[in-house]
């Protein structure tokens, strides 16, 4: 059974579940998030889409941009992650940095830091938490990078020709690899073993979650696997979820705030994660684009609860009912099937129950301008 608080805390957030012209992620017309963004990053001091320019100006990297052009007019995917550090219209790229970084502004010094001077802090930040939300940014990345790596078996024509997709395939790994190595480097030279301690495990968490995901993917067997909703949780926090919390948790512990900060910190990071991914989710079925083409993950939340609630029998009829002749499924039918039960409010209101929880972890700290702009953006992840 799903949880019964999930109606009950999400009441607040679900008041404004009518008006879904404003799309979170929408490129097209005004973003409630960009706006919520825009005034985040003037708080913290500077843009974080520059949070990580000293390593991808490095000679390195630039390298790597260089050969990164043999790739224009192929389908790698390794070019679109290219594009989204210059430009995304659909996703803040940075959004971890950014949430670290307000979450130590509205932290504050700690009164048992006798060893930091605050005179060192710059916007209300010191300097290690600055270098802690860069480290973040990093890692993000790298794992971005090395998410588009192409299964070169399902190769087709139309992808380009398959030497360049064989070197796109060597360009992600090796930078994917040199951006995780300058974060390690970064991390060691923090100088705080529990704050290693924490990143290294949620980088473990992020291999970990991605693993769960190639080897359970349901676009390849969608008629004999699936995730349920525990297995949907488990590796959403994994592979989105564990670095931004734990990021946030050693935040607290550079600035040497105490357990409970802490503890607040983590779970102000962990719910905004969960619902975040559960927005990203929900996009294809809650926006009404007119003329693109229509696809989503069989492991989106909103699937993954219809498959619940309708069981595994009558989601195999389903499955096969859609199919084209060419054995393809027809995303417009199987969107209508999803929509004809209630998995699809069952992801909104999981995703207020996330948003209001990180609202609630972060009421303990003192008021001030960056516990607004944390709470803009838990509050802007609920509204579609």
């Amino acid at each position: 059974m799903l949880p019964a608080t999930w109606s009950r805390l999400s009441c607040k957030c679900l008041s404004s579940r009518g008006q879904r012209t404003l799309s979170l992620f929408s490129s097209s017309g005004p973003s409630n998030w960009s706006k919520v963004v825009s005034d985040a990053e003037k708080i913290v001091g500077y843009p974080t889409s520059f949070m990580s320019l000293r390593c991808l100006l490095s000679d390195e990297l630039s390298n790597v941009a260089m050969h990164v052009r043999k790739l224009v007019g192929t389908q790698h995917p390794l070019l679109n992650t290219a594009r989204g550090f210059v430009y995304d219209s659909k996703n803040n790229l940075q959004m971890r940095g950014l949430v670290v970084l307000l979450l130590s502004k509205a932290a504050g010094p700690s009164h048992a830091a006798s060893n930091l001077l605050s005179q060192d802090m710059v916007s209300g930040i010191y300097p290690s938490q600055r270098n802690l939300a860069e480290i973040t940014e990093l890692i993000h990345t790298a794992f971005l990078v090395h998410r588009g790596i192409v299964d070169l078996k399902e190769w087709t024509v139309s992808d380009g020709p398959l030497k360049d997709m064989q070197f796109g395939n060597k360009m992600a790994v090796l930078s994917g690899d040199f951006l995780l190595a300058n974060a390690c480097t970064g991390l060691a030279e923090l100088n705080n073993t529990k704050v290693v301690e924490l990143i290294s495990s949620a980088i473990g968490d992020l291999v970990q979650g991605i693993y769960y995901e190639n080897s359970s993917n349901p676009e390849e067997n969608s008629l004999t696997v699936g995730v349920d909703v525990a297995s949907w949780e488990e590796q959403t926090f994994l592979s989105h979820g564990a670095l931004l919390a734990k990021s946030c948790q050693a935040a607290m512990e550079l600035a040497q705030h105490d357990k409970e900060s802490q503890r607040l910190a983590y779970k102000y990071g962990k719910h905004l994660s969960l619902g975040h991914k559960l927005n990203s989710d929900l996009q294809p079925f809650v926006k009404s684009s007119v003329g693109e083409p229509l696809t989503f993950s069989l492991s989106a939340a909103p699937v993954v609860f219809h498959r619940q609630i309708v069981g595994q029998e009558r989601w195999h009829q389903q499955l096969q009912q859609v199919q084209t002749q060419r054995n393809q499924l027809d995303y417009s039918k199987l969107l209508a099937a999803v929509k004809s039960e209630k998995g699809i409010s069952t992801a909104v209101d999981l995703c207020c129950y996330h948003g209001n929880r990180a609202l609630e972890a972060i009421q303990a700290f003192p008021s001030s301008e960056a516990r607004s702009a944390l709470e803009n953006i838990a509050s802007t992840i609920t509204k579609f």
